[in-house]
């Protein structure tokens, strides 16, 4: 490609973004930071959570990206009976015309291309297994056959940090798989004088489709083509490994705090984050900037407290701001 062609790329990438928070934008308001994490997980290819307390438009969110995109959109109310066939669908025998009987796989509700979970952690963990599978392998496998789920495929799972009675937290491991966690927080004043104004009134924002399934795959391969200096992938790595206690770079707070550091899939979900934002800012390269914008969202479901962190309620935002004031740009080789 030319500089030209490049240059054209970032620009309809840059406007694309803009349509889709736009557009979203008529119906939700604030939570660009929510949104903008949201589009960075879709696009990436990757799957998210979101926390917050109930009523805070995290399901209208999703239900309005997806109408934005023109995709078609699942939403799955996670409950302690729920059962993986509730999930993935079944295989049920199926009567012809003519009195024949045979074998039809009738499909859950998994197989759309933006699936909801709304609740995630009220389910068993066997069923939320079922559903980090798929979303792992964006496949189900039901007897001796495999069904693929059209991409773009993208799950987004909620969990109300306040209700534990009844729940069932998703271990390290299966939180692991989720790209980003992001948390919802409380509107200001001014937003809910917004939000009542959009919602109480005789009409309710519309929301159309300013983009399709095609064009967010070729926004997925062109975040892919996006270069990373070789000093910035170094920095990532560092910041990683100043999550690990047992390293020298970890702060004090780590050592005396953080039982586990993130794994190596938070590395690559900072890379790639750190490509798309680069591109929603309209360069075709990512910076050390780019990382540390993404880095928090992509690291703090993955830093595993000890007993003494969460004896003390710290919040593995605080030290992962601690890391990243502490890990330097560049070091001396």
């Amino acid at each position: 490609m030319t500089s030209k062609d490049i240059e054209k790329k970032v620009a309809a990438f840059q406007a694309d973004v803009t349509k889709v928070r736009e557009t979203v934008g008529k119906r939700i308001v604030g939570q660009r930071t929510i949104l903008d994490g949201v589009i960075t997980c879709l696009v990436a290819g990757g799957n998210a959570l979101l926390e917050g307390v109930p009523g805070l438009g995290k399901t209208m969110l999703v239900r309005s990206l997806a109408e934005a995109l023109h995709l078609r959109f699942s939403r799955i109310q996670f409950t302690p009976d729920l059962m993986p066939a509730d999930l993935l669908g079944t295989t049920v025998i199926a009567e012809s015309g003519s009195g024949a009987k045979s074998f039809e796989f009738r499909p859950g509700p998994v197989f759309a291309n933006i699936v909801l979970a709304d609740e995630v952690n009220r389910a068993t963990p066997k069923t939320q297994s079922a559903l980090l599978e798929v979303m792992q392998e964006h496949r189900v496998t039901i007897g001796n056959q495999t069904h693929r789920l059209e991409e773009p495929y993208f799950v987004l799972a909620t969990q109300n940090p306040l209700e534990m009675e009844g729940t069932y937290p998703l271990p390290e491991a299966q939180l692991d798989r989720f790209f980003f966690k992001l948390h919802v927080g409380f509107p200001s004043r001014s937003e809910l004088h917004d939000i009542l104004d959009r919602t109480t009134g005789e009409h309710e924002p519309s929301v159309e489709p300013v983009l399709d399934g095609e064009r967010i795959l070729q926004m997925r391969a062109l975040a892919r083509e996006v270069p990373v200096p070789r000093h910035v992938q170094d920095y990532a790595i560092r910041v990683l490994e100043a999550t690990h206690p047992d390293r020298p770079s970890a702060p004090e707070k780590v050592k005396r705090f953080v039982r586990f550091g993130a794994s190596p899939r938070g590395a690559q979900a900072c890379l790639l984050a750190a490509k798309i934002h680069a591109l929603v800012e309209g360069r075709y390269a990512a910076t050390i900037e780019d990382v540390r914008a993404v880095a928090i969202p992509a690291l703090r479901h993955r830093v595993i407290l000890g007993f003494e962190g969460e004896a003390e309620g710290v919040r593995s935002d605080v030290l992962l701001e601690d890391v990243l004031a502490s890990v330097p740009e560049t070091v001396k080789s």
